[in-house]
């Protein structure tokens, strides 16, 4: 097998000879899992496509710039919810509306988006998460749905995990309240 682990994987990234291949082979380990991390930030599959590829070409442009102060993942993962929220903010400014507006009107399309496979169930779920505050939102669907460590959670957020804890409990305190309440 070209790639053994991590340390491997980021030595042959960095290597000249190898680096195309060992890109392929973090294509493979990475894209399914970023997906859906973006695709929880942003909702529409075409879009996600679109921030999905921005994500790889920024961690190709950039790899040789990673310190490796944290874990590859976890610093392709923030590349991702940067460009995520880079995205909706860009996306916000070219329709003239808050990004509060712009998530809302993702959620409203989730319905008529082919790759969208949730029922009426899950469609007020993502109408509970999209009240919260940014923070909350990336906190909960990286617990929630990507069942993420709080350790990894907080290398990516920058955040400690205490607060991401009490986050996480606030915001499931405020879906419970939403879905109960509509």
């Amino acid at each position: 097998m070209f790639v053994i682990d991590e340390t491997q994987l980021l030595q042959q990234l960095k290597s000249r000879n190898h680096k195309n291949q060992a890109f392929k082979a973090l294509l493979e380990l990475y894209k399914e899992r970023l997906y859906w991390h973006i695709r929880n930030i942003v909702k529409s599959h075409d879009d996600t496509d679109d921030v999905l590829q921005n994500t790889f070409i920024k961690v190709f442009k950039n790899i040789d710039n990673f310190k490796g102060d944290s874990k590859l993942f976890s610093w392709m993962y923030r590349i991702a919810t940067n460009e995520s929220i880079t995205f909706i903010n860009k996306k916000a400014k070219q329709l003239q509306v808050s990004n509060e507006e712009v998530k809302e009107l993702a959620i409203n399309n989730l319905t008529s988006d082919v790759y969208f496979e949730g029922d009426t169930i899950q469609l007020k779920l993502q109408k509970a998460i999209a009240t919260l505050p940014e923070k909350q939102q990336l906190v909960f669907n990286m617990k929630y749905f990507e069942d993420l460590k709080y350790k990894d959670m907080s290398e990516i957020l920058k955040t400690s995990e205490g607060a991401l804890k009490a986050s996480y409990h606030i915001a499931v305190k405020k879906i419970e309240a939403y879905l109960t309440n509509n």
